[in-house]
Protein backbone atom coordinates (compact mmCIF):
# COMPACT_ATOMS: atom_id res chain seq x y z
CA UNK A 1 0.00 0.00 0.00
CA UNK A 2 3.11 2.22 1.07
CA UNK A 3 4.39 1.95 -2.38
CA UNK A 4 1.56 2.47 -4.53
CA UNK A 5 1.12 5.37 -2.70
CA UNK A 6 5.06 6.48 -3.44
CA UNK A 7 4.02 5.47 -6.79
CA UNK A 8 1.48 7.29 -7.43
CA UNK A 9 3.15 10.42 -5.76
CA UNK A 10 6.19 10.16 -8.26
CA UNK A 11 3.82 10.08 -11.03
CA UNK A 12 1.82 13.39 -9.75
CA UNK A 13 5.07 15.12 -8.84
CA UNK A 14 6.61 14.43 -12.67
CA UNK A 15 2.98 15.56 -14.20
CA UNK A 16 3.07 18.90 -12.20
CA UNK A 17 6.90 19.53 -13.03
CA UNK A 18 6.41 18.65 -16.89
CA UNK A 19 3.83 20.92 -16.38
CA UNK A 20 5.27 23.91 -14.80
CA UNK A 21 8.81 23.48 -16.65
CA UNK A 22 9.64 24.49 -19.77
CA UNK A 23 12.54 25.45 -21.63
CA UNK A 24 13.28 28.75 -23.60
CA UNK A 25 15.46 28.06 -27.06
CA UNK A 26 18.27 31.15 -27.86
CA UNK A 27 16.40 31.87 -30.74
CA UNK A 28 12.93 32.53 -28.98
CA UNK A 29 11.60 34.63 -26.82
CA UNK A 30 8.95 33.88 -24.31
CA UNK A 31 5.27 35.80 -22.95
CA UNK A 32 3.43 33.57 -20.05
CA UNK A 33 -0.03 34.30 -20.17
CA UNK A 34 -3.09 33.13 -17.69
CA UNK A 35 -6.62 33.21 -19.11
CA UNK A 36 -5.19 34.65 -22.09
CA UNK A 37 -3.60 37.85 -20.07
CA UNK A 38 0.16 38.43 -20.03
CA UNK A 39 1.32 37.14 -16.46
CA UNK A 40 5.07 39.03 -15.83
CA UNK A 41 7.90 39.79 -17.64
CA UNK A 42 8.48 38.44 -20.92
CA UNK A 43 10.82 35.29 -20.71
CA UNK A 44 13.98 36.73 -23.49
CA UNK A 45 16.79 34.38 -21.71
CA UNK A 46 17.58 30.75 -22.87
CA UNK A 47 17.21 28.10 -20.35
CA UNK A 48 14.83 25.84 -17.88
CA UNK A 49 11.65 27.98 -16.75
CA UNK A 50 9.08 27.66 -14.35
CA UNK A 51 5.49 28.50 -14.45
CA UNK A 52 2.07 27.50 -13.01
CA UNK A 53 1.06 24.12 -13.87
CA UNK A 54 -2.15 23.76 -15.84
CA UNK A 55 -3.10 27.39 -15.45
CA UNK A 56 -0.58 29.17 -17.20
CA UNK A 57 0.37 28.55 -21.02
CA UNK A 58 3.71 30.08 -23.09
CA UNK A 59 3.44 31.54 -25.94
CA UNK A 60 6.70 31.48 -28.13
CA UNK A 61 8.31 34.60 -30.55
CA UNK A 62 11.22 34.80 -32.83
CA UNK A 63 14.07 36.90 -31.53
CA UNK A 64 15.33 36.73 -34.61
CA UNK A 65 15.57 38.70 -37.59
CA UNK A 66 12.65 38.16 -40.28
CA UNK A 67 11.54 38.84 -43.33
CA UNK A 68 8.62 41.04 -45.13
CA UNK A 69 8.15 40.75 -48.94
CA UNK A 70 5.43 43.09 -49.66
CA UNK A 71 3.01 42.62 -52.59
CA UNK A 72 3.51 44.85 -55.84
CA UNK A 73 1.54 47.59 -56.24
CA UNK A 74 0.30 50.50 -58.72
CA UNK A 75 1.34 53.76 -58.04
CA UNK A 76 1.56 57.26 -59.65
CA UNK A 77 4.67 59.00 -59.67
CA UNK A 78 4.84 63.09 -59.25
CA UNK A 79 5.31 63.23 -62.64
CA UNK A 80 2.13 61.39 -63.89
CA UNK A 81 3.57 58.26 -64.34
CA UNK A 82 2.01 54.88 -63.37
CA UNK A 83 5.06 52.39 -62.30
CA UNK A 84 4.41 49.23 -60.27
CA UNK A 85 6.71 48.97 -57.14
CA UNK A 86 8.20 45.93 -55.45
CA UNK A 87 9.81 45.99 -52.35
CA UNK A 88 10.67 44.32 -49.42
CA UNK A 89 11.92 44.85 -45.77
CA UNK A 90 13.98 42.79 -42.77
CA UNK A 91 12.08 43.23 -39.44
CA UNK A 92 12.19 42.25 -35.53
CA UNK A 93 10.03 41.78 -32.48
CA UNK A 94 11.51 44.55 -30.32
CA UNK A 95 8.76 44.91 -27.35
CA UNK A 96 7.39 41.22 -27.48
CA UNK A 97 4.76 42.23 -24.55
CA UNK A 98 3.29 44.92 -27.18
CA UNK A 99 3.57 43.21 -30.26
CA UNK A 100 1.85 40.23 -28.11
CA UNK A 101 -1.09 42.39 -27.00
CA UNK A 102 -1.58 44.17 -30.49
CA UNK A 103 -0.95 41.64 -32.99
CA UNK A 104 -0.86 38.01 -31.22
CA UNK A 105 1.85 36.56 -33.99
CA UNK A 106 2.92 36.75 -37.10
CA UNK A 107 0.49 36.57 -39.26
CA UNK A 108 -1.06 39.53 -37.87
CA UNK A 109 2.23 41.39 -37.71
CA UNK A 110 2.90 40.76 -41.72
CA UNK A 111 -0.40 42.06 -42.55
CA UNK A 112 -0.17 45.33 -40.56
CA UNK A 113 3.66 45.96 -42.39
CA UNK A 114 2.04 45.16 -45.59
CA UNK A 115 -0.52 48.63 -44.47
CA UNK A 116 1.74 50.54 -43.23
CA UNK A 117 5.05 50.39 -45.65
CA UNK A 118 2.87 50.21 -48.40
CA UNK A 119 1.21 53.37 -47.72
CA UNK A 120 4.38 54.70 -47.01
CA UNK A 121 5.70 53.62 -50.45
CA UNK A 122 3.24 55.17 -52.21
CA UNK A 123 3.36 58.34 -50.51
CA UNK A 124 7.12 58.72 -51.33
CA UNK A 125 6.58 57.64 -54.64
CA UNK A 126 3.74 59.91 -55.38
CA UNK A 127 5.93 63.27 -54.25
CA UNK A 128 9.21 62.67 -56.26
CA UNK A 129 9.37 62.50 -60.14
CA UNK A 130 9.78 58.76 -61.90
CA UNK A 131 13.63 59.34 -62.24
CA UNK A 132 13.97 59.79 -59.12
CA UNK A 133 12.71 56.13 -58.05
CA UNK A 134 15.48 54.48 -60.87
CA UNK A 135 18.21 56.42 -60.08
CA UNK A 136 20.61 55.04 -57.72
CA UNK A 137 22.44 58.26 -57.02
CA UNK A 138 21.86 62.02 -57.87
CA UNK A 139 26.11 62.32 -58.28
CA UNK A 140 25.81 60.50 -61.72
CA UNK A 141 26.92 63.33 -64.18
CA UNK A 142 24.94 62.75 -67.79
CA UNK A 143 27.81 62.04 -70.59
CA UNK A 144 28.69 64.47 -73.04
CA UNK A 145 27.84 62.32 -75.79
CA UNK A 146 24.66 62.65 -74.49
CA UNK A 147 24.43 66.32 -74.05
CA UNK A 148 25.87 66.48 -77.52
CA UNK A 149 24.00 64.35 -79.00
CA UNK A 150 20.76 66.46 -77.53
CA UNK A 151 21.74 69.61 -78.62
CA UNK A 152 22.12 67.96 -82.10
CA UNK A 153 19.00 66.57 -82.14
CA UNK A 154 17.31 70.14 -81.29
CA UNK A 155 18.63 71.60 -84.31
CA UNK A 156 18.40 69.09 -86.95
CA UNK A 157 14.82 68.07 -85.68
CA UNK A 158 11.55 69.77 -85.86
CA UNK A 159 10.17 67.56 -82.97
CA UNK A 160 11.05 67.64 -79.68
CA UNK A 161 15.02 66.98 -79.17
CA UNK A 162 16.28 63.72 -77.55
CA UNK A 163 17.13 64.62 -73.66
CA UNK A 164 20.10 63.57 -71.65
CA UNK A 165 19.42 61.95 -68.13
CA UNK A 166 17.57 64.81 -66.14
CA UNK A 167 19.56 66.21 -63.06
CA UNK A 168 18.06 64.39 -59.74
CA UNK A 169 18.25 65.79 -56.54
CA UNK A 170 18.15 62.69 -54.22
CA UNK A 171 17.76 59.33 -55.64
CA UNK A 172 16.65 55.89 -55.37
CA UNK A 173 18.21 55.30 -52.28
CA UNK A 174 17.28 58.90 -50.32
CA UNK A 175 13.60 57.51 -51.45
CA UNK A 176 14.36 53.92 -49.57
CA UNK A 177 15.07 55.92 -46.18
CA UNK A 178 12.46 58.44 -46.70
CA UNK A 179 10.44 54.84 -46.44
CA UNK A 180 12.07 53.56 -44.11
CA UNK A 181 12.30 56.68 -41.30
CA UNK A 182 8.59 57.29 -41.96
CA UNK A 183 7.37 53.81 -41.36
CA UNK A 184 9.72 53.16 -38.36
CA UNK A 185 7.89 55.08 -35.83
CA UNK A 186 4.25 53.36 -36.77
CA UNK A 187 5.78 49.97 -36.63
CA UNK A 188 7.15 50.41 -33.16
CA UNK A 189 3.48 50.94 -31.71
CA UNK A 190 3.21 47.23 -32.80
CA UNK A 191 6.04 46.18 -30.63
CA UNK A 192 8.03 45.89 -34.19
CA UNK A 193 11.64 46.83 -35.45
CA UNK A 194 11.66 48.04 -38.35
CA UNK A 195 15.44 47.23 -39.79
CA UNK A 196 15.25 47.60 -43.97
CA UNK A 197 13.42 48.32 -46.63
CA UNK A 198 14.64 48.35 -50.36
CA UNK A 199 12.80 48.50 -53.74
CA UNK A 200 13.30 45.22 -55.29
CA UNK A 201 11.85 45.86 -58.49
CA UNK A 202 10.22 49.55 -60.44
CA UNK A 203 8.44 48.95 -63.75
CA UNK A 204 6.51 50.85 -65.89
CA UNK A 205 2.32 49.71 -65.48
CA UNK A 206 1.39 47.43 -68.58
CA UNK A 207 -1.15 49.78 -70.20
CA UNK A 208 1.61 52.80 -70.59
CA UNK A 209 4.66 50.37 -71.10
CA UNK A 210 3.71 50.34 -74.87
CA UNK A 211 3.60 54.06 -75.66
CA UNK A 212 7.01 54.16 -73.44
CA UNK A 213 8.89 51.62 -76.03
CA UNK A 214 7.09 53.39 -78.64
CA UNK A 215 8.30 56.66 -77.58
CA UNK A 216 12.23 54.77 -77.11
CA UNK A 217 11.83 53.31 -80.84
CA UNK A 218 11.14 57.20 -82.03
CA UNK A 219 13.60 58.51 -80.11
CA UNK A 220 16.03 56.03 -81.80
CA UNK A 221 14.43 56.83 -85.30
CA UNK A 222 14.90 60.38 -84.61
CA UNK A 223 19.16 59.42 -84.06
CA UNK A 224 19.53 57.50 -86.91
CA UNK A 225 17.85 59.97 -89.63
CA UNK A 226 20.32 62.48 -88.15
CA UNK A 227 23.31 60.42 -88.41
CA UNK A 228 21.90 59.69 -91.78
CA UNK A 229 21.01 63.06 -92.76
CA UNK A 230 24.39 64.05 -91.79
CA UNK A 231 26.09 61.55 -93.94
CA UNK A 232 23.95 62.85 -96.96
CA UNK A 233 25.33 66.29 -96.22
CA UNK A 234 28.83 65.50 -95.83
CA UNK A 235 28.71 63.22 -99.17
CA UNK A 236 27.16 66.10 -101.31
CA UNK A 237 29.97 68.40 -99.43
CA UNK A 238 32.20 66.27 -100.88
CA UNK A 239 30.67 65.71 -104.61
CA UNK A 240 30.96 69.28 -104.82
CA UNK A 241 34.11 69.81 -103.77
CA UNK A 242 35.50 67.17 -106.66
CA UNK A 243 32.96 68.69 -109.18
CA UNK A 244 34.71 72.12 -108.29
CA UNK A 245 38.25 70.50 -108.75
CA UNK A 246 37.45 68.57 -111.68
CA UNK A 247 36.24 71.87 -113.09
CA UNK A 248 39.50 73.83 -112.17
CA UNK A 249 41.78 71.25 -113.55
CA UNK A 250 39.81 71.18 -116.91
CA UNK A 251 39.73 74.44 -117.22
CA UNK A 252 43.46 74.34 -116.08
CA UNK A 253 43.82 71.98 -118.70
CA UNK A 254 42.00 73.66 -121.50
CA UNK A 255 44.21 76.96 -120.82
CA UNK A 256 47.25 75.29 -121.17
CA UNK A 257 46.32 73.69 -124.14
CA UNK A 258 45.16 76.39 -126.01
CA UNK A 259 48.21 78.50 -124.96
CA UNK A 260 50.04 75.21 -126.55
CA UNK A 261 48.24 75.42 -129.83
CA UNK A 262 48.33 79.26 -129.87
CA UNK A 263 52.23 78.80 -129.58
CA UNK A 264 52.27 76.11 -132.17
CA UNK A 265 49.95 78.13 -134.81
CA UNK A 266 52.46 81.23 -134.34
CA UNK A 267 55.46 79.12 -134.66
CA UNK A 268 53.58 77.51 -137.55
CA UNK A 269 53.08 81.01 -139.00
CA UNK A 270 55.94 82.35 -138.74
CA UNK A 271 58.47 79.54 -140.18
CA UNK A 272 55.74 79.59 -143.26
CA UNK A 273 56.32 83.55 -143.45
CA UNK A 274 59.77 82.95 -143.14
CA UNK A 275 59.53 80.13 -146.31
CA UNK A 276 57.18 82.14 -148.37
CA UNK A 277 59.02 85.43 -148.04
CA UNK A 278 62.06 84.16 -149.37
CA UNK A 279 61.64 85.03 -153.18
CA UNK A 280 58.88 86.51 -155.25
CA UNK A 281 58.30 82.98 -156.52
CA UNK A 282 57.73 81.68 -153.16
CA UNK A 283 55.23 83.87 -152.67
CA UNK A 284 53.60 83.03 -156.14
CA UNK A 285 53.68 79.72 -154.75
CA UNK A 286 51.67 80.42 -151.47
CA UNK A 287 49.10 82.26 -153.10
CA UNK A 288 48.56 79.26 -155.48
CA UNK A 289 48.53 76.72 -152.73
CA UNK A 290 46.01 78.89 -150.21
CA UNK A 291 43.69 79.43 -153.41
CA UNK A 292 43.46 75.45 -154.36
CA UNK A 293 42.78 75.03 -150.20
CA UNK A 294 39.85 77.70 -150.65
CA UNK A 295 38.52 76.13 -154.13
CA UNK A 296 38.28 72.44 -152.50
CA UNK A 297 36.21 73.93 -149.46
CA UNK A 298 34.12 76.41 -151.60
CA UNK A 299 33.36 74.30 -154.48
CA UNK A 300 31.51 71.19 -154.88
CA UNK A 301 29.19 69.17 -157.27
CA UNK A 302 26.35 71.30 -156.89
CA UNK A 303 27.98 74.35 -156.43
CA UNK A 304 26.37 77.49 -158.85
CA UNK A 305 28.47 80.76 -159.08
CA UNK A 306 28.29 83.63 -160.77
CA UNK A 307 31.49 86.12 -160.84
CA UNK A 308 32.82 88.45 -163.09
CA UNK A 309 35.58 87.95 -165.57
CA UNK A 310 38.16 90.39 -163.43
CA UNK A 311 37.35 88.66 -160.35
CA UNK A 312 40.79 88.17 -158.71
CA UNK A 313 39.34 84.79 -156.39
CA UNK A 314 39.24 83.16 -159.61
CA UNK A 315 41.24 84.29 -161.78
CA UNK A 316 43.22 80.70 -161.44
CA UNK A 317 40.24 79.28 -163.23
CA UNK A 318 40.36 81.25 -166.08
CA UNK A 319 42.94 79.04 -167.46
CA UNK A 320 41.46 75.75 -166.08
CA UNK A 321 41.93 74.30 -168.81
CA UNK A 322 45.61 72.70 -169.37
CA UNK A 323 45.59 73.40 -172.99
CA UNK A 324 45.02 77.02 -173.10
CA UNK A 325 46.50 77.63 -169.57
CA UNK A 326 49.28 80.34 -169.88
CA UNK A 327 52.45 78.63 -168.52
CA UNK A 328 53.83 79.36 -164.82
CA UNK A 329 56.98 81.54 -163.86
CA UNK A 330 59.80 79.34 -163.59
CA UNK A 331 60.36 77.93 -159.98
CA UNK A 332 56.92 76.59 -159.79
CA UNK A 333 56.76 72.71 -159.86
CA UNK A 334 55.56 71.18 -162.71
CA UNK A 335 52.72 69.15 -161.23
CA UNK A 336 51.37 72.25 -160.24
CA UNK A 337 50.81 73.86 -163.73
CA UNK A 338 48.43 71.07 -164.12
CA UNK A 339 45.01 72.27 -162.56
CA UNK A 340 42.30 70.02 -161.89
CA UNK A 341 40.20 69.45 -164.96
CA UNK A 342 37.25 68.25 -162.59
CA UNK A 343 36.85 71.86 -161.43
CA UNK A 344 33.59 72.73 -163.30
CA UNK A 345 32.33 76.20 -163.26
CA UNK A 346 28.91 77.01 -164.11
Amino acid sequence: MKATLILIGVIALSILLSSGLYTVDMTEQVIVTQFGMPVGEPVTEAGLHWKTPFIQSVNRFEKRVMEWDGPSAKMPTKDKVFVVVDTFGRWQVDDVLTYFKKLRDERSALSRLNDILGSETRNVIARHNFIEAVRTTKDRQVSPEALAMSAAMSTHTKDAPVQGLPPITKGRVMLEEEIFKSAESKVKEYGVKLLDVRFKRIDYDSSVSASIHQRMMTERQKIAEMHRSEGAGQAAEILGERERDLAEIESEAYRKVQEVEGAADAKATEIYAKAYNQSPEAVELFEFLKTMDAYKKMLTADTQMIFTTDSDLFRFLKSANPQSAPALKPGIPDALNKLPTLLEVK
